[in-house]
């Protein structure tokens, strides 16, 4: 088993191309691939509900499979187990699944009924980098994913760690929005094609400041594949509340905690509330939002 440690981000209008001429990137090694990937799950849905997802992609001549668990990840930042090895022809290695742990402790019958739900058919665009220290690649993603004879768009941009300080990650991060209209992405590819085929988008309910951040994230994905305003609403909600909750925290800690942490407290206040204000606006996705965002989450997860 390998830890992925990576940061995901959705990219707005003309965030492809401005990525692809980004000086960071310009003049660096690129790679293109076209990647078709089966997702499988049983009828009931039992690895999503276990926070599992699982894969077979062709590359070129190549079959991959691929299993994945959730780990931890908020504000677009994610660590998760990943076992990956190659198989045969379009063949899911049942036997291979059965010696992994996670797989284990669901049972021989989830096993036996495993079937292919949905698919991504995309491009990826790679660039490996050094920066600050560490190296990073950069996948960008178009594309679409596939499920219950509907499709929505893979428009976003992955940087995994392959060696180094994860701070990395967010220093890198920050750059791209410099320039780059993008915003963090909490949903997953498999969590977004387990959305579309059941039609339903499931939200966390924590009243922590990062679930709250959470929530929002995963709205504005929700919203992304859906077009609903209600998920636009939804986001400025919970970002509203994140902006109440910080503000409090601020006031009624004043004496109990150091002044850094009360500060970073009102900062959080005050970003989370921007962030609420211009989702009120039809043209909300710009490089502003994707950069106060980005701050947000930084700080949380600081």
């Amino acid at each position: 088993m390998s830890q992925e440690v990576e940061m995901k981000l959705a990219l707005g209008r003309g965030g492809p191309e401005r990525l692809c001429h980004h000086p960071l990137l310009r003049g660096q090694a690129l790679a293109t691939q076209r990647l078709a990937n089966t997702y499988f799950d049983t009828p009931s849905g039992e690895l999503e509900a276990a926070r599992m997802a699982l894969r077979l992609r062709r590359c070129d001549d190549t079959w991959i499979q691929t299993l994945k668990t959730s780990g931890e990840g908020r504000g677009g930042m994610s660590r998760r187990g990943e076992w990956e090895w190659p198989v045969s022809e379009g063949a899911l290695d049942r036997q291979g699944l059965a010696a992994l742990p996670p797989m284990a402790e669901l049972g021989t019958e989830v096993l036996e009924r495993l079937d292919a739900r949905f698919t991504t058919d995309f491009e990826r665009r790679l660039w490996q980098l050094d920066h600050a220290g560490a190296t990073i690649e950069v996948a960008l993603d178009q594309g679409e994913i596939h499920a219950a004879g509907r499709a929505v768009p893979i428009s976003e941009v992955e940087l995994e760690l392959k060696a180094g300080d994860p701070a990395a990650l967010w220093d890198l991060t920050m750059a791209l929005a410099e320039t780059i209209a993008l915003r963090p992405a909490d949903a997953s590819k498999a969590a977004r094609g387990g959305a579309l085929l059941s039609g339903h988008w499931s939200l966390p309910e924590g009243t922590a400041e990062g679930e709250r951040l959470h929530r929002a994230l995963l709205a504005l994905d929700a919203y992304a594949d859906t077009g609903e305003d209600r998920w636009r609403a939804t986001a400025r909600e919970a970002l509203r509340e994140l902006a109440n909750n910080s503000n409090t925290k601020s006031i009624s800690n004043t004496k109990s905690i150091s002044n850094t942490k009360s500060i970073s407290n009102t900062k959080s206040n005050s970003e989370a509330g921007q962030l609420a204000a211009m989702l009120e606006r039809p043209d909300w996705m710009g490089v502003e939002f994707g950069r106060t965002a980005l701050r947000l989450a930084h700080r949380l997860a600081s």
